[in-house]
C-alpha cells in the first residue's frame, strides 16, 4: 500500500532557490511505498496557501505537511518591502502576526474538514544565524504561533525551528547580521547555481552561512533538517 504525502508551503517547498527537502525525503524512502506531492509557491504567505487548497483536498493524500510562515515573519522586520509584496502577492491586508495565525487556523480547519489525512505543521526555519537578533526572534515568535495552532487543532507539531537553533548553537557560526533578501540576490544564487554550476552549499560557504544560501533559502544542511523532522514526526510512522 502506497502512502501519499502532500507537502504544502512557499519557496522552501517549491525548491527553485532552496535545496530540495522533498528529494531528501524521497531518498530516505527509496521504495515506491511512499509518494510525495509538491504544493509550494514562491513568496507565499499563509493567506496565499489558504486560497489554493482546492488542489490538495480534491485528491486527498494520506499525510499533509505544512511549512508556511517564513514570509509572514519576514514582513514583520525592518526594510521589508511590504507595499510591493502586498501588490505582487495580492494580499487583501497588511501582513501581521494575528492575520497569519488566523489564516493558518483556516488552513488547518479546511484540511481537517475535507480530508482524513494526518496533518503536521512545521515551525519555520531560523531566519539568519544571529541567535539573539531581531530576525531570529521573529522566526521564534511565529514558530510559537504555529505550535499554538497545532495544539488547539490537535494536529502534529514538527519542531523545525528548534532543531535548526540547536544545529546553529553546535556550529557556533559567525554572527552575520540578517538583512532582507533582495530579488537581485536571489537571481544571483540562481545564476551561480544554474549557470556557473556552483552548489548551493559552496555558495553558503562563500558567504559564511551554515544552513542557508542567503539567510532564508536552505542549503543541503538546512533542507536536511526539514526532511529529518518530517520523517521523524510523520513519515516513518505512516509508511
Amino acid at each position: 500500500m502506497t502512502t501519499r504525502i502532500a507537502c504544502l508551503g512557499d519557496s522552501l517547498t517549491r525548491a527553485q532557490f532552496s535545496f530540495d527537502y522533498l528529494d531528501l525525503l524521497g531518498r530516505r524512502h527509496p521504495s515506491s511505498d511512499v509518494q510525495f506531492a509538491r504544493f509550494g509557491v514562491n513568496g507565499d504567505f499563509a493567506y496565499n496557501l489558504l486560497q489554493r487548497l482546492d488542489a490538495v483536498v480534491t485528491n486527498p493524500p494520506d499525510v499533509i505537511t505544512v511549512l508556511i510562515g517564513t514570509n509572514d515573519a519576514r514582513a514583520s522586520l525592518a526594510d521589508y518591502p511590504v507595499e510591493q509584496v502586498m501588490k505582487r502577492k495580492r494580499l487583501p491586508e497588511r501582513p501581521s502576526a494575528g492575520w497569519f495565525q488566523q489564516c493558518l487556523e483556516a488552513v488547518v480547519a479546511r484540511l481537517r474538514a475535507e480530508t482524513d489525512a494526518t496533518i503536521g505543521l512545521l515551525s519555520i526555519p531560523m531566519l539568519g544565524q544571529q541567535l539573539d537578533g531581531p530576525a531570529a526572534q521573529a522566526s521564534q515568535a511565529y514558530s510559537r504561533m504555529i505550535a499554538e495552532v497545532a495544539a488547539a487543532n490537535e494536529v502534529a507539531y514538527l519542531p523545525l525551528h528548534e532543531r535548526q537553533v540547536e544545529e546553529l548553537r553546535r556550529a557556533d557560526p559567525p554572527p552575520t547580521p540578517y538583512r532582507q533578501v533582495k530579488p537581485a540576490e536571489t537571481i544571483g544564487v540562481l545564476v551561480q547555481h544554474g549557470v556557473l554550476r556552483r552548489s548551493l552549499d559552496s555558495i553558503s560557504r562563500r558567504r559564511g552561512l551554515v544552513l542557508t544560501t542567503d539567510q532564508v533559502h536552505q542549503n543541503s544542511r538546512g533542507a536536511g533538517l526539514i526532511a529529518e523532522v518530517i520523517d521523524a514526526g510523520l513519515v516513518a510512522q505512516s509508511a
